[in-house]
């Protein structure tokens, strides 16, 4: 059998791909936003129980120990941040495990920036002027939802007040699977099914789509806020164009104590789905005791957004190299 070799790009492609990541430099330089190189390789991975990290063993000075390889370079760059750098990016190699399609591929490319001092609004509104300025055309008006707001819309249901075998009906209805598939599944597994299946489809149609006051347990490292309505809400967005999500940005939590409650209860929770714990970063608990600047940060996946200004239809078509997956 004949071994395919050649890269999954077109040549002319991987010259519309550098010639848009020189405006991404661009675009930070001219802000002073410091460019920096952080390890793929670290202490701890990510403990969200949506994520798979990969991890190696490795010798060391010290004998063998596992090192995970990172789902983004959060960890490392919120160490700079307490370190003093302030305001910084980073076009970093990411790794998460089976993730393989359209729009995914083990191996990816995540910009991702922090923005010491800046409010979420702010963020929110650097965000939308980097995307549109790489697109070839203007998707058309920033607009902004609040999480609850798209599932009375789309759905008829509230999300924070509806019943779990509620959402589990419908989450096995609008999936078109069993009910006994959902039969063990909490609300937060519930509302991601609806919100990637029904929700995000129509997110992104001729406009940019911000998605903001999302349940306050799918917070991960963002702060918690009341929301208009009283209710506890993550103080984070997520950006939508054509049905696919671009970016995640949060108002960063910088209290170690809190971090580090929630990342234990996230393995009490892959322990409870029968998934593998992973490893604290106990040097990024350490650097958020020394004290991080308040702030805001966001990770962007950059070769879906190349993948959108260039018009193909599989994110491997903007990559030099897909992962190779037989």
């Amino acid at each position: 059998m004949a071994i395919d070799w050649q890269p999954s790009a077109s040549l002319e492609t991987l010259r519309e791909r550098a010639r848009l990541m020189a405006k991404v430099r661009a675009f930070f330089a001219q802000r002073d936003v410091l460019e920096v190189e952080t390890p793929v390789l670290g202490q701890g991975g990510s403990t969200d129980v949506h994520l798979v990290s990969l991890h190696t063993q490795a010798r060391t000075g010290r004998g063998q120990r596992r090192l995970w390889l990172q789902t983004s370079p959060e960890f490392h760059m919120k160490r700079l941040l307490a370190a003093g750098s302030g305001p910084i990016f980073q076009l970093a190699k990411s790794f998460r495990d089976g993730e393989v399609g359209s729009r995914h591929n083990i191996e990816f490319t995540m910009l991702e920036w922090y923005r010491p001092q800046f409010t979420l609004e702010k963020l929110i509104d650097e965000t939308a002027t980097l995307i549109i300025s790489l697109l070839p055309s203007f998707p058309g008006p920033v607009v902004h939802y609040r999480y609850r707001e798209l599932f009375h819309t789309h759905l008829e249901v509230d999300p924070f007040t509806t019943s779990l075998d509620k959402l589990r009906s419908l989450a096995a209805e609008r999936g078109q699977m069993s009910a006994k598939t959902l039969a063990g599944e909490g609300r937060e597994t519930c509302l991601d099914l609806l919100m990637s299946m029904v929700i995000e489809p129509q997110l992104g149609k001729a406009e940019l789509s911000v998605v903001v006051d999302y349940p306050a347990n799918q917070a991960a490292l963002a702060r918690r806020h009341q929301d208009a309505d009283g209710e506890w809400v993550a103080s984070r967005f997520e950006l939508y164009l054509n049905g696919i999500e671009l970016a995640n940005g949060y108002d960063e939590l910088t209290d170690a104590a809190e971090q580090r409650a929630r990342f234990a209860a996230d393995n009490a929770e892959r322990r409870r789905l029968g998934l593998p714990e992973v490893d604290v970063d106990e040097r990024l608990l350490a650097a958020l005791a020394h004290g991080i600047p308040e702030g805001a940060g966001v990770a962007l996946g950059i070769d879906r957004l190349i993948q959108l200004a260039l018009g193909k239809a599989r994110l491997e078509d903007v990559l030099t190299f897909s992962t190779p997956i037989c």
